[in-house]
């Protein structure tokens, strides 16, 4: 009896994620697709590719630049659209292509830098990632780079699968 009770258990607990419908989302990185490239010595350009049915938080977009001498300006970004959202209400997204410049001041003599962005993002069928970290490593020359995830910000506590909202 309690074998089958375990079994049965098991076997729900395979089938929640694909009960749910997770099972058929991207993960962050596929939903999300960053580059950043130094497109003048003074500006930075930040390009996401959003996959159609997910989008981006505007106001969950953070910029921060390492080491701490690089200083970055406020990001432009483009006029969002508006979703309603069943938690948060009104909130201002992004979908598809999104170009965000960042103004940057590159101190003499510095030969890379690191540029750390923070996003969150969520998924039309009602599911929400947990916040992202993405670090980009650009050179004193302008050029492009493609972004290295340093994955969920809560990835060391173990919840980097998205959220039922």
């Amino acid at each position: 009896m309690i074998l089958r009770l375990f079994l049965l258990c098991l076997a729900l607990g395979a089938a929640g994620p694909a009960a749910a419908g997770q099972s058929d989302l991207l993960s962050p990185q596929q939903a999300f697709r960053m580059s950043a490239q130094l497109a003048r010595k003074d500006e930075v350009v930040v390009r996401y590719d959003i996959a159609p049915g997910y989008y981006l938080y505007r106001d969950k977009l953070k910029f921060v630049a390492e080491p701490a001498a690089v200083v970055l300006g406020a990001p432009r970004t483009p006029k969002p659209g508006v979703h309603e959202d069943e938690f948060f209400g009104r909130v201002e997204i992004y979908r598809g292509a999104l170009v965000i410049r960042v103004p940057v001041k590159v101190p003499a003599g510095t030969e890379r830098f690191t540029l750390i962005v923070r996003s969150q993002g969520c998924a039309d069928a009602g599911v929400c990632y947990t916040p992202q970290q993405q670090q980009v490593v650009l050179g004193p020359t302008p050029g492009a780079a493609e972004a290295g995830s340093s994955g969920s910000l809560v990835d060391s506590l173990g919840g980097a699968a998205p959220d039922k909202r």
